[in-house]
């Protein structure tokens, strides 16, 4: 696969107008994005947004006890490091990657200029920050009133929506740190899921066996979101 192909996997990038793209594509740089890579810590300025093809990353805060939540996952449909183009340079979030692929990164200036100086693609990475704020506001809402199952059946949607396929390779302590709660917890649910046929999870490996059954389980907070990405970004989901 060439590289204009494989940089054009991730939807944002493959949703650039022509001319945009053009100039871009000299400025893109490639690199792989192992597990637990740390994109960017709290607080921290950053050098670079990342435009990840066939990984995910999760945006989680930290607490000072060490303790921590995710807030967002971004994978093929988006960029990590919003805060370079809106204007604040960095977050109090942490980005790391939480299942393994690679990416393309474009540096902390040059994604500044082309956002003032290209009102399609200002147009594009706001209407992508508008979905992303979604997202945020919707997982908060879902780990404070729904139970643990279906804010778990969310996140592995979540999840394979921006990886493709039907499998992810996540341990049960990740996933646990992921969504703030206990692994005896998620150890629970995630039985409870493969007792009733709907995942099959052995040795960190999960395989979603009928993702009609998971999106009947999930609440309400998965269609909410997928919905306001479809309504926002149409030109990414035809993608």
């Amino acid at each position: 696969m060439s590289d204009h192909q494989e940089a054009r996997r991730n939807h944002l990038l493959a949703a650039l107008p022509e001319a945009d793209w053009q100039r871009w594509q000299p400025q893109l740089e490639w690199v792989p994005l192992p597990l637990g890579q740390v994109l960017y810590e709290s607080g921290c300025t950053m050098s670079h947004v990342y435009f990840p093809t066939d990984a995910i990353v999760s945006l989680l805060y930290v607490m000072a006890d060490g303790a921590s939540a995710e807030i967002a996952v971004v994978g093929n449909e988006g960029v990590v490091g919003i805060s370079l183009f809106m204007g604040g340079g960095s977050t109090p979030s942490r980005a790391v990657v939480q299942s393994a692929g690679q990416g393309w990164r474009l540096r902390a200036a040059a994604i500044r200029d082309e956002f003032n100086d290209s009102a399609p693609v200002m147009h594009l990475l706001l209407r992508y920050t508008q979905a992303l704020i979604t997202q945020m506001a919707q997982t908060a809402v879902c780990n404070r009133h729904h139970v643990l199952d279906q804010q778990l059946c969310r996140w592995l949607l979540l999840s394979l929506d921006r990886l493709g396929g039907d499998e992810l390779r996540m341990t049960q302590e990740l996933i646990a740190n992921m969504l703030g709660v206990r692994r005896e917890g998620v150890t629970e649910a995630a039985l409870k899921l493969q007792r009733d046929g709907l995942i099959r999870y052995s040795r960190g490996h999960i395989t979603v066996l009928d993702r009609a059954g998971l999106e009947a389980r999930t609440c309400e907070c998965y269609e909410v979101v997928r919905k306001e990405y479809a309504r926002l970004l149409p030109d990414l989901t035809a993608v």
